[in-house]
């Protein structure tokens, strides 16, 4: 039996590699605050003094506070990757990053993982956290045996959203895979102390299931986005058929509505998998292509609106996040929405209320000749504009539908009397 089953939690190291981010920190935390010695090493010093002074780097609903609590349990973070020398845990939270042309970047994963078998002694248990191209923990279980390392391997994807990552470790099963039953348990009985239910996998499984659940999500917002600029490319209120199609059918309930999709993880992992599938998932293609051309077509409508040229105009781009009521800005469209407006000759005047260097609101609302909302944050969601506002989301589109009576009662029943 696993010896960390006779492991009292606060006998119990973790180490999380990559710990002040948006998947380390939360993840430390809630660890700490179940008794484990928690330590997050990270590259960042500031990021790392932030976090010893007792705030999240990045929004986090309930973050401080729960934070506070973890650093008075003994939770720590550093930059020094020697303070994993003696834990018991190791905990990998290395994305794997696609490369210009699509392809997995597994070497980036590979070459920190290296860096760190320094720090591996026999019976180490070393979880791999982020997403990982199929085949990677293959190869690293054939790796570690290859150089006569006794570890125990386990891959435990994370399935968090960013905001509200602490609030999803409480509530949201864990998935737990590993290669041999020795390492699945020691895997196990780690994450039973903050998971309510564990799903076992193997770990082929495991790197499938959290590539297919993004691509998923990818592609319906891809279906959106696609009728969104149908319909408007044709002189066409979507909105109206969005509300048309939901209004009292249940079938249609789970329509979702069109935005730029973004964010470190759907385009990366859709692109992965089709990888992974020799780049034969057209589908994961194609709502590439759909996603990334709506900031162009956003682009082309704010032209249009002004029209037809850009040039000596100045627009106002509301949001910079990749997601509403969120700092995270990695992969946002918003950037490349601006690009496009400054190609096209605009002056663009950005604000986000999450993120420094922004415009003030007040001066965007005076001086711009047009908007594009780039991120639907609450802080927006009422105002009114007197000049157009090019809005993929919908958020200031509420076209109401002429809906008529039908029948107002059931026909009585024909009645039959029996002489």
């Amino acid at each position: 039996m696993d010896k960390m089953k006779h492991k009292k939690p606060g006998s119990l190291k973790v180490a999380v590699i990559g710990g002040c981010g948006h998947v380390g920190l939360p993840l430390g935390v809630k660890f700490a605050l179940a008794g484990c010695q928690t330590v997050l090493v990270d590259l960042s010093e500031k990021a790392v003094a932030g976090v010893n002074a007792g705030h999240f780097p990045f929004v986090e609903k309930d973050g401080d506070r729960q934070l506070r609590e973890a650093l008075a349990k003994g939770l720590r973070a550093t930059c020094t990757p020697a303070a994993c020398a003696d834990a018991d845990v190791l905990i990998f939270v290395i994305g794997t990053p696609v490369d210009e042309h699509l392809n997995p970047k597994i070497s980036d994963v590979l070459r920190v993982f290296d860096s760190y078998a320094q720090y591996f002694n026999p019976g180490t248990l070393v979880v791999m956290r982020s997403t990982l191209f199929p085949g990677t923990m293959e190869h690293l279980y054939n790796r570690t045996k290859h150089h006569g390392m006794k570890l125990k391997l386990a891959f435990c994807p994370e399935r968090v959203a960013q905001g509200v990552a602490l609030e999803e470790i409480d509530n949201l099963p864990q998935i737990v895979s590993a290669f041999e039953q020795e390492s699945f348990e020691a895997a196990y009985d780690l994450f039973a102390r903050i998971a309510p239910e564990i799903i076992r996998l193997t770990p082929l499984e495991a790197e499938m299931t959290k590539l297919m659940a993004n691509s998923w999500r990818y592609l319906e917002f891809a279906i959106a986005n696609q009728f969104y600029m149908i319909a408007e490319a044709n002189g066409v209120d979507f909105y109206r058929i969005y509300q048309a199609v939901r209004h009292d059918y249940p079938r249609a309930a789970g329509y979702k509505t069109p935005g730029f999709a973004a964010g470190p993880c759907l385009f990366k992992d859709t692109m992965q998998l089709a990888s992974f599938f020799d780049h034969q998932f057209y589908m994961g293609h194609a709502a590439m292509l759909v996603n990334e051309g709506l900031a162009g077509f956003a682009v082309e409508k704010t032209c249009r609106a002004l029209g037809g040229a850009l040039w000596g105009r100045t627009v106002g781009l509301l949001g910079m996040g990749f997601k509403a009521n969120n700092d995270d800005i990695r992969e946002s469209l918003s950037f490349r929405v601006k690009k496009g407006l400054e190609f096209q000759g605009a002056a663009v005047l950005w604000h986000d209320p999450f993120l420094e260097g922004s415009t003030s609101l007040s001066e965007i609302m005076d001086a711009c000749d047009a908007y594009v909302l780039g991120t639907p944050h609450r802080e927006y969601l009422g105002l009114t504009f007197k000049k157009p506002m090019i809005d993929v989301w919908g958020i200031y589109n509420q076209p109401q539908l002429e809906i008529l009576p039908g029948r107002q009662a059931a026909e009585p029943e024909l009645q039959v009397i029996n002489k």
